[in-house]
């Protein structure tokens, strides 16, 4: 049976994630110093993701704790996780953010990966009965769907990395968004420009995979987010032309877990965010094809084998569980 999201794993990783969302050290920060005014600690610059070693991890901590209440609102961590929505958002707090994002210098501040993953946020809460949370969020979730309509029509080409310059990635997460909310122009322009950036890709290689530090595979995302953005009549044709040999298990690099050599190193430990943005991506594309089509066993197999490789280690070391469980959790909910 293939593993699945339960409410003994959904406690796990909510204690995981109550661990490190307001651990404000070590940190990473992603901030421009216009002056000496600007040296200021991560709680001070943002008061709700100050925490998890820098913002983007943080945003999505509070992503995972927020689909583990909504999923399995009768958890041990249910109550200190309503607690620290109530503390941490509230309208001073998401003001701050939101005006952190005012600065000519912040102009390209976690774009696209940390744009997505908040929309992705404001998405969740959206699904609540208790509503406040997504109300107080908005203003900042608004300043994201600013960013994305000003920035989409500029980029000329898309970014095709592994890592948190992924830009499929990030229309795959604000997708959920502008479905949650109904908000059908966003839908379109990230669909519009979903086709710009990936339509006429055919016979991918994946040829760089897996890089030294990747925690997405470009290939897969990619296909992730088409699978999203597209009628499902016109996916299927064009993941039949952009994989046309996972019947014959190629790209081969696309079936084998990435292996991870040092997870004290936080570039090596991206990898086991490798397997497991795979097993999401192979669990998402395999059920989006029909049930008798032969490359579904396949698909669902390499999901398992990925699964089985990074899910003993979500926790261990702070490089990986300051983000792994979301990761985790994106797969075992595909």
């Amino acid at each position: 049976m293939s593993p699945a999201l339960t409410a003994e794993i959904a406690q796990r990783f909510a204690a995981i994630a109550l661990g490190h969302v307001r651990r404000e050290y070590p940190n990473k920060p992603g901030h421009v110093l216009a002056g000496p005014e600007d040296a200021r600690t991560p709680r001070e610059l943002q008061p709700i993701f100050y925490g998890s070693f820098d913002w983007h991890s943080c945003v999505h901590g509070y992503w995972m704790l927020a689909h583990l209440l909504q999923r399995f609102p009768q958890i041990e961590a249910a109550p200190a996780i309503r607690a620290l929505f109530n503390a941490q958002l509230t309208p001073d707090n998401v003001e701050a953010e939101r005006a952190y994002l005012a600065a000519p210098e912040a102009r390209g501040f976690e774009r696209p990966y940390g744009w997505g993953w908040l929309l992705k946020l404001s998405a969740e809460l959206s699904l609540h009965t208790h509503h406040v949370w997504f109300d107080t969020l908005q203003p900042l979730a608004d300043a994201f769907v600013a960013r994305f309509e000003d920035f989409l029509p500029i980029a000329t080409y898309p970014v095709r990395v592994g890592t948190h310059f992924n830009t499929a990635f990030a229309l795959r997460l604000a997708a959920d968004y502008g479905e949650a909310t109904g908000n059908g122009a966003l839908f379109s322009l990230l669909s519009a420009t979903a086709l710009r950036w990936y339509g006429a890709d055919e016979n991918c290689p994946a040829w760089g995979e897996p890089s030294g530090d990747d925690f997405l595979s470009s290939a897969l995302v990619e296909a992730e987010c088409m699978r999203r953005l597209m009628p499902r009549g016109d996916f299927l044709g064009w993941f039949d032309r952009f994989l046309p040999q996972i019947e014959a298990g190629q790209p081969e690099t696309l079936f084998s877990p990435a292996r991870v050599s040092d997870r004290s190193d936080g570039k090596i430990a991206h990898l086991d965010g490798l397997n497991l943005s795979r097993a999401w991506c192979w669990r998402a594309l395999g059920k989006a094809i029909p049930e008798d089509d032969p490359r579904r066993s396949m698909m669902v197999a390499a999901a398992e084998a990925h699964l089985a490789a990074a899910l003993p280690h979500v926790a261990g070391d702070y490089m990986g569980e300051h983000w792994l469980a979301s990761f985790a959790t994106l797969a075992l909910e595909a």
